[in-house]
């Protein structure tokens, strides 16, 4: 009998990102949870994880450190600031980590523009921007594949403000100065802006990102082309990623509105900008897990 391979992934931070990931990973044929870590086992998340009959840790990243064969992957999905000492000790003990944050220090991913490369190339901490950046870049990068000199980009996100929790709070300053940073790497883009906004409306809005591109004289028609394109990669591993509105001139700029409806797993489908994120992150962790089969395949 042939025995299916899995990655052993932990979880650190057991908020509503840390445990839509874990119900997500549940469902996944090539990863499996062997740890979820917080700090309060009274937490939503820390119930939920032993309700699914998950080990479970109000340690941190102490529970991995002091056993660190329980991992071979982990996700942090605290925040930026905690990341950065997560980050010294996990490379310290050859783990590969995927940062939910905005935190910067590992290798910008977007699984639908450049998820082999980062498999391929063996990066050890994988940043998965935002979730404006993963929502907006695709698009911006399907515009720069038609236009290489595209002169400005600007996306503006708009969440439910309920979708937004203390850590998306805590890591506003990082999430624009990340997602602008990335825009850039992506797109080539002289100039780049993002903004969010939480819409506190009820009943809670779903995640819309418009993205403005300034262009000298637009390809209309090869923009479209270039965009499905690109929608239909994102929709291969976020089902709720959609064009609302195709790319059209608006005065000097080319305009492209994009709306995101999550699966629904842990949290409300209103909340698509977790949803997209955690998306991405289950994308490349499953190429890194058949990745990781296909070298003991080859080395037998």
């Amino acid at each position: 009998m042939v025995t299916k391979k899995v990655l052993k992934v932990a979880i650190i931070g057991s908020g509503n990102i840390g445990t839509d990931l874990l119900v997500k990973i549940m469902r996944s044929q090539h990863l499996v949870c062997t740890l979820f870590a917080g700090r309060n086992y009274s937490s939503a998340g820390m119930k939920r994880a032993a309700e699914l009959g998950i080990p479970t840790s109000d340690k941190g990243i102490d529970a991995i450190l002091v056993s660190p064969d329980v991992c071979d992957l982990v996700f942090d999905a605290t925040s930026a600031h905690a990341h950065v000492g997560h980050w010294d000790a996990l490379r310290k003990l050859g783990k590969t980590v995927i940062d939910m944050t905005p935190a910067k220090l590992g290798v910008f991913c977007i699984p639908a523009i450049n998820a082999e490369e980062c498999v391929s190339g063996d990066a050890q901490n994988i940043n998965m921007i935002t979730c404006g950046g993963q929502s907006s870049i695709p698009i911006a990068s399907a515009i720069a594949a038609v236009h290489a000199n595209v002169d400005y980009i600007e996306v503006v996100s708009s969440i439910a403000s309920l979708s937004a929790g203390p850590a998306t709070r805590a890591n506003l300053d990082e999430y624009i100065e990340t997602t602008e940073d990335a825009l850039m790497r992506f797109s080539g883009a002289q100039r780049t802006k993002a903004i969010l906004i939480l819409n506190p409306a009820n009943p809670p809005i779903d995640m819309q990102t418009t993205i403005y591109a300034k262009i000298a004289n637009p390809d209309i028609p090869a923009i479209r082309q270039s965009v499905e394109a690109m929608v239909a990669k994102l929709k291969e591993y976020v089902p709720g990623y959609a064009l609302i509105v195709p790319p059209t001139i608006e005065g000097d700029r080319v305009l492209t509105t994009i709306k995101v409806v999550g699966n629904g797993d842990y949290l409300p489908q209103y909340a698509g900008n977790l949803d997209i994120i955690n998306c991405a992150a289950i994308a490349v962790a499953e190429m890194i897990a058949t990745s990781a089969h296909a070298k003991e395949k080859l080395h037998a």
